[in-house]
């Protein structure tokens, strides 16, 4: 299937994007806002893993984050469409910087620290839908497509300076890597009041419903189509194995007889492992190899971290979940076209927002399972034995192949199911 040309019949190129003052605007928003959210969650990490001592604990706080998208995350997206995309993202990123700031106080206990740590995410579901809604009133036919896979590739550099930063600052003062995040939300902010336009939200008042009808029917539209479905759970069930090293750095890094910048080290190799491949990978592949290639790429996923058992030192480890990345660099561009294939456009908040609160809910949960373990077993042992059993539930989950729709056809939820 063909990328759809740009307004002058020609594929798009970077130059065609950074062209458009607002997609720079959005882009250098979302920048900031990415490299703060890692740094802080790599501050939070290794401050809880300092005052307790307790791998779960640390690992715990890195999966506050995600419980946001546990309790509320759809209903937060279907909110997301019911105001100006732009107020949204605005909005979201002050009030994080409040909240990130007060996290910063020194001497402030840890369950109040988790309170604001989830409190702050619940911002999360309802910037990143209003984003997604965003970004293809600014950018048009070739253009999108173009900007959505450079993002993806941007976000996990970020993820490795956010990371990396997160774990060098935050060894010398935890507070000032927070306060640093707070700063990244404010600067966020600035960029979106002053270079992108407002906009009126895309669920139109004569169509909308109640919040709950609303977020339910973005389940309905994913888990009701057979192909949205397959690619949901090959997603979540992916996720759930490469994202233990991130949330467990703090107290494998101390396992190895390192600190604050092993532990950045880390949680960096795996978004620098999408990073090298989205940039170099991605482009070297066809279209229909990409998906023919979902299947074993979703059990290798996991596969490149159950040696992992192996105890390896810390250069292997880096290796191992650098591998890790660039699997799902080749993985997730795949799975997520063939999701925009059959997915509406009126749809795309809330459905974003389920596969969102899908991959978020699976990360958390995974963390909090792992590290619990960790409190018994060695790091590289838990790692070892989880992403092997890995192996065996993705080859369960891939046992049936992903075919390529012929056509994008989708059939919506119908008029009489949303009075």
């Amino acid at each position: 299937m063909s990328c759809p040309a740009t307004d002058e019949e020609r594929p798009a190129g970077y130059r065609d994007l950074f062209a458009l003052v607002e997609y720079r605007a959005v882009f250098a928003a979302s920048v900031l806002s990415w490299a703060g959210d890692y740094l802080c969650k790599a501050a939070v990490a290794l401050l809880v893993f300092d005052r307790t001592g307790s791998a779960f604990a640390s690992a715990a706080a890195f999966a506050v984050g995600y419980l946001p998208w546990l309790t509320a995350g759809p209903l937060l997206a279907a909110v997301a469409e019911r105001y100006p995309s732009r107020s949204v993202m605005i909005s979201c990123d002050l009030a994080r910087a409040a909240l990130i700031g007060l996290i910063a106080i020194p001497g402030m206990p840890i369950p109040v620290m988790l309170m604001l740590l989830f409190a702050g995410g619940l911002l999360a579901p309802p910037f990143d839908s209003a984003r997604s809604a965003q970004l293809p009133q600014i950018l048009t036919g070739d253009r999108y497509l173009l900007g959505v896979s450079f993002n993806n590739a941007i976000f996990n550099l970020a993820q490795v300076a956010g990371y990396a930063s997160g774990g060098v600052i935050a060894g010398y003062s935890a507070h000032a890597a927070l306060l640093l995040n707070a700063v990244t939300f404010v600067g966020s902010a600035f960029l979106l009041h002053r270079y992108v336009k407002p906009r009126p939200a895309t669920l139109a008042i004569a169509h909308r419903t109640s919040l709950w009808r609303e977020a339910r029917q973005g389940y309905t539209i994913v888990f009701g189509h057979p192909l949205m479905r397959a690619i949901a759970f090959i997603s979540f069930g992916a996720v759930t194995f490469v994202i233990v090293p991130e949330g467990l750095a703090a107290a494998w890094a101390s396992e190895l007889g390192g600190g604050g910048a092993t532990q950045g080290l880390i949680m960096a190799a795996n978004p620098l492992g999408v990073a090298i491949g989205g940039l170099i990978l991605t482009r070297l592949l066809r279209p229909r190899t990409r998906i023919r290639l979902i299947r074993p790429l979703a059990v290798l996923a996991p596969l490149t971290l159950a040696s992992a058992l192996l105890d390896p030192p810390l250069a292997g480890v880096l290796i191992l979940v650098t591998a890790s990345g660039v699997v799902m660099s080749l993985l997730l561009p795949a799975a997520q076209g063939l999701f925009q294939q059959v997915l509406p456009n009126e749809y795309r908040a809330r459905a974003y927002g389920v596969m969102g609160s899908g991959v978020q809910i699976a990360q958390g949960a995974a963390i909090l399972v792992t590290g619990a373990l960790s409190e018994r077993f060695s790091i590289s042992t838990v790692i070892g034995a989880w992403c092997a059993a890995g192996v065996l539930l993705m080859l369960l989950v891939t046992f049936r192949p992903i075919a390529r729709p012929e056509t994008p056809a989708f059939t919506p939820v119908p008029a009489e199911e949303t009075p």
